[in-house]
């Protein structure tokens, strides 16, 4: 097993029969031309486009992926997916000792830090391809904490949002930076969403509930940064808001939302504006 693990393949080991050899193949075993070959011949019987992906030994050269696209273009495949050993940092499975892959660092373990018992936040109302997703935000005087997710009445997949709302807020009290996380949200894209036309509240267009989700978290904390990074003011209900804000914010709506449809507002210019229904209140 240990020489196996070092080279990758059952080539050369006496040990292994013939007949067991013939059954398991590695993927390095197989030429780029016949992993190509093999998508081929199943996307000849296949509507939709066939996924496959060709590994390259980390010694392959630009020709050599060159040909693999032309060749792919030719048999009519729908597209091609190509990975060359060693490309990345970091990589699920490594043929040999795993020194080339750098020094190992050590494994420490992230405790995420307690829900605290009261919170703040804003919840903005997304339309996606299934009905309407409602997002909350929530932060402490730590920052964003946690991310909630509801689903309107016309359905859609709630174990879905709920389950990605679940771990947004597990790294964040985890201390995993903001920016992390809405880069791996946004962008996601569904195709329900993409064909009914997902959009906020001011007009931006979404690709799916992850991407929303990524796109509400941004939207927080932009002025979440906004209100700690400008001058503060204490107003009657103790509130402390930006510098301009003359809005005072009730139990109900805690200052980012916009009183007359509850949609997110903006700061601009030393006003907060809502792009939904038009509504503005300047200091």
């Amino acid at each position: 097993m240990e020489k196996i693990a070092r080279q990758g393949n059952l080539k050369g080991i006496s040990q292994v029969p013939e007949s067991v050899k013939k059954v398991f193949v590695t993927s390095h075993d197989i030429s780029p031309e016949w992993h190509i070959r093999m998508q081929a011949a199943f996307q000849k019987h296949t509507d939709n486009a066939v996924s496959k992906t060709v590994n390259f030994s980390r010694t392959a050269t630009i020709k050599d992926v060159e040909s693999v696209y032309l060749m792919a273009h030719t048999l009519g495949c729908k597209g091609v997916t190509v990975y060359r050993d060693g490309s990345r940092d970091e990589q699920v499975l490594n043929v040999g000792t795993g020194k080339h892959c750098g020094k190992k660092q050590p494994v420490s373990h992230i405790v995420p830090r307690p829900r605290p018992s009261l919170t703040e936040g804003a919840t903005e109302r997304v339309k996606i391809g299934c009905g309407n997703l409602y997002i909350t935000v929530n932060s402490d005087e730590n920052g964003i904490c946690e991310v909630f997710t509801s689903l309107g009445r016309a359905g859609g997949c709630p174990s879905q949002s709920e389950a990605t709302a679940r771990l947004v807020s597990l790294a964040l009290r985890a201390g995993i930076d903001v920016e992390e996380l809405l880069d791996q949200l946004k962008g996601i894209r569904c195709l329900s969403t993409l064909q009914r036309g997902g959009s906020s509240g001011n007009g931006g267009k979404i690709l799916s509930c992850p991407d929303a989700i990524g796109k509400s978290i941004e939207k927080y904390f932009k002025n979440y940064k906004i209100q700690k990074g400008e001058k503060t003011r204490e107003v009657k209900s103790g509130s402390s808001l930006p510098a301009g804000f003359d809005w005072v914010p009730d139990s109900s709506n805690p200052g980012r939302n916009c009183p007359e449809c509850s949609e997110m507002l903006e700061h601009e210019g030393g006003c907060v504006i809502c792009r939904s229904c038009g509504y503005s209140k300047c200091g």
